[in-house]
């Protein structure tokens, strides 16, 4: 076993770059796609559902936040202690490494307890907070769908804990086969019990949580079989310092997730206020229109962003154990692999909101709702995601620098894009330009993030190319000697 996990740690740093981005990144791609689409699988049921609507769709975009902070702090667990763990490796520091797994399985455990008591606890203003006062309608079947989310906060938050992990003990593709098996039990239990049993926004929900504790399941059984590192009941006990490094560590996953609420909390509140101003959406019985239409483009946008994501968060454990390992040619190849990667799939992607808009709207209950609908939608997805392939190369970047240990440009990044530009834009743009202002908000952020994004790139790659000719003179003033 100590040689297969010697070996195991080896290849991270003798294996090609493109092999390795292949093993890492695309199973890592493929588990955030797949969670990413837990919530709009439910949407895509909802919306065709007669019954619920854009109600429902409206309702699903209210409690969404709620689910994200619970990711928030899934990541900052899981992502800190593989960073760590990826980094006491490449140190050969296999203590360390050990006990991180241990102690996040604790830290992830005992948070996940107190946010689903705190969700119960303040469910009602929550719900208010986010939006859901802007019917009465909405209210009614976002408390409904809430209610049965937060039970299943535990084992969605312990999934993706363990997610992260278990990338980083080697098992790319267990991770995704762990999240890939949760969501096809959604997709086959939603149209069950939203069109079958008629359950509605509960139907929605309980699909959803039996996803999450069936990929929750699967992780707890790899756990006795990790493969780099070894737990032991040691590990379980609460190592302060470790603690503190592998927060430090997952600090710029946490705000990535966590400013996305409070842009969203932002968003939704100019939403409800400029949309309660307009014409049309200042109707009662279209009120719940705007809502729902930039729930569902702030999924597709999730969904983009996700390959981003996964694309350079699988290739932490790479970037991790090649900076331990003083490789800096490797993390500087492989930095501009991501960066080209992130470009093309916001390229991909904003050509399809661009030309494909009322074709993407149509899966979401077009037909059953107001032309309102669907005009807004086509002018909500070309507005709001014109600078994909900004928003993509951005993100990578955040999460790519993370992995390499620069938790501080990592973190500036992403506070100002998420909070500064995000959250700061969504409230300055809709008071000047009404309910349009909320959509100039998100390109109008990310090309201000790019900017400054560009600058550290540039900055990034001259410390590691300067690192690298300090490792070449010391190397051949060893030989010389």
């Amino acid at each position: 076993m100590a040689e297969t996990k010697a070996e195991s740690g080896n290849i991270l740093g003798t294996e090609k770059l493109g092999t390795l981005l292949r093993k890492f990144a695309v199973p890592n791609v493929i588990a955030l796609l797949v969670a990413a689409l837990y919530n709009i699988v439910d949407q895509l049921f909802i919306a065709n559902a007669s019954y619920l609507g854009s109600y429902g769709n409206a309702a699903n975009t209210v409690v969404y936040p709620m689910t994200v902070i619970a990711l928030a702090l899934a990541v900052m667990v899981g992502d800190g202690t593989c960073t760590f763990m990826s980094l006491s490796l490449g140190k050969g520091n296999r203590e360390d490494a050990n006990k991180s797994v241990g102690n996040a399985i604790v830290a992830v455990l005992v948070i996940s307890v107190i946010l689903t008591a705190l969700y119960f606890i303040f469910m009602n203003p929550l719900l208010n907070a986010f939006g859901g006062r802007v019917n009465a309608q909405t209210f009614e079947q976002s408390k409904i769908y809430f209610t049965w989310i937060a039970m299943g906060i535990p084992g969605y938050m312990f999934g993706q804990a363990m997610n992260s992990i278990i990338r980083g003990d080697g098992s790319p593709k267990f991770a995704m086969a762990a999240t890939l098996a949760g969501a096809v039990v959604n997709i086959i239990f939603d149209p069950i019990f939203i069109f079958g049993m008629k359950w509605g926004m509960m139907g929605a929900a309980i699909a959803t949580i039996m996803g999450q504790y069936l990929t929750a399941a699967l992780s707890i059984w790899y756990l006795f079989h990790l493969k780099t590192v070894t737990l032991k009941a040691s590990g379980f006990r609460p190592d302060q310092r470790i603690l503190k490094n592998c927060t430090i560590n997952g600090i710029t996953s946490f705000l990535a997730q966590i400013s996305l609420v409070a842009a969203m909390l932002a968003m939704q509140n100019m939403v409800v206020k400029y949309g309660g101003m307009d014409p049309v959406f200042g109707q009662e019985q279209y009120a719940q229109i705007p809502m729902a239409v930039l729930g569902i483009v702030m999924k597709f946008f999730q969904i983009v962003i996700s390959i981003a994501v996964g694309v350079a968060a699988g290739c932490i454990p790479i970037a991790g154990y090649n900076m331990g390992a003083g490789r800096k040619d490797r993390v500087q190849g492989l930095f501009r692999m991501v960066l080209l990667i992130e470009f093309l799939v916001g390229c991909v992607a904003l050509c399809i909101v661009e030309f494909l808009p009322r074709q993407l709207i149509g899966l979401f209950g077009a037909a059953n709702e107001s032309s309102y609908y669907t005009d807004f939608a086509i002018r909500s997805f070309r507005l709001y995601l014109c600078m994909m392939p900004l928003a993509t190369v951005n993100k990578g970047t955040f999460i790519y620098l993370q992995g390499m240990g620069k938790a501080f440009e990592s973190t500036l990044l992403s506070m100002l894009r998420e909070i500064v530009f995000g959250v700061g834009f969504a409230l300055l743009l809709p008071p000047i330009f009404g309910l349009d202002g909320v959509l100039y908000s998100m390109p109008t952020s990310d090309i201000l993030t790019f900017i400054i994004s560009v600058i550290i790139i540039v900055r990034t790659m001259k410390e590691l190319s300067a690192g690298m000719k300090k490792s070449e003179t010391k190397t051949a003033a060893e030989e010389n000697a």
